[in-house]
């Protein structure tokens, strides 16, 4: 699990007195500006993915959903904002042109932002002995928040849909209700991150209990749990995961099509146009 050193954390935010007056906002961006340097994170754009505690989290009280939802109108931008389209620092980063027909590949090195969260996801999922369908929704599983982070699941497995095994998209789609709900048996603990991140007294709405229920009982549950049991303290500050592991899965497994993600005019087309071409006014 990544952590970040606490007292040199404090003493960089001008000690206990200021951070005690710190928003709850404040502290969790200045969290996530700790764990991007620690995860390397300094290229335009990149941001880091909140998917791990750390020793910092242990000391702040969790903020109520009240108190989240006070400070919607003076954060500089909408919590659900694509990566793509603004980073944590509040300015929109510089985006490199992909080739005439992108691949998968291209955006994935390219477009998404929550890479190194997602490789080291699939490369637990691998060494754990999971099978191909499952492993490749890991690699798969949080990319679209490149996009749009809100129902992230539901637009992630839309938006890969035409090109996955349908268990791999039923795997992406649930993984998000999934996660709300522990199950210790299958080896999944409801997170302290998430009291931080939701609120201590957030309560799922009434779609993601209902989409709970719905996958707990379907013959694909413990695809779409390996995900949420690959997918939280993943990190590991001491090595990078590269695509390298997983290129033969994608080749198994990923329609990539000969036109180009974007033109090839699936169902979801006008995802990969928008991830390509975000600056589009209309």
């Amino acid at each position: 699990m990544l952590q970040v050193d606490r007292r040199a954390l404090i003493a960089g935010l001008g000690g206990a007195a200021a951070v005690a007056a710190m928003t709850h906002e404040a502290r969790a961006d200045a969290l996530e500006d700790a764990l991007g340097k620690k995860l390397g994170l300094d290229k335009p754009g990149e941001t880091a993915d909140m998917h791990a505690e750390s020793d910092s989290m242990k000391n702040v009280a969790p903020p109520t959903v009240a108190q989240l939802d006070a400070q919607i109108t003076t954060r500089p931008y909408r919590r659900g904002t694509g990566g793509v389209f603004i980073n944590t620092k509040g300015n929109v980063p510089h985006l490199k042109p992909l080739p005439a027909k992108p691949t998968l590949t291209d955006f994935y090195i390219n477009r998404f932002n929550t890479n190194q969260h997602c490789l080291q996801s699939a490369n637990k999922a691998m060494q754990s002995g999971a099978d191909e369908e499952v492993i490749l929704a890991c690699f798969l599983h949080d990319t679209v928040q490149a996009l749009v982070k809100t129902d992230h699941g539901w637009w992630g497995a839309q938006m890969y849909a035409p090109y996955v095994p349908e268990r791999t998209a039923f795997a992406i789609r649930y993984h998000q209700a999934l996660r709300f709900y522990p199950d210790e048996k299958a080896g999944y603990v409801y997170p302290d991150l998430y009291r931080h991140t939701f609120g201590v007294d957030y309560v799922p709405p009434p779609h993601i209990e209902a989409a709970y229920k719905y996958a707990k009982s379907h013959k694909w549950y413990s695809a779409a749990r390996a995900v949420t049991v690959n997918d939280l303290y993943a990190f590991d500050s001491s090595k990078k995961i590269t695509m390298d592991p997983f290129m033969d899965i994608v080749g198994r497994h990923f329609k990539n099509p000969a036109e180009g993600l974007g033109n090839d005019n699936s169902p979801s087309a006008h995802f990969w146009r928008t991830l390509n071409f975000p600056d589009t006014p209309l």
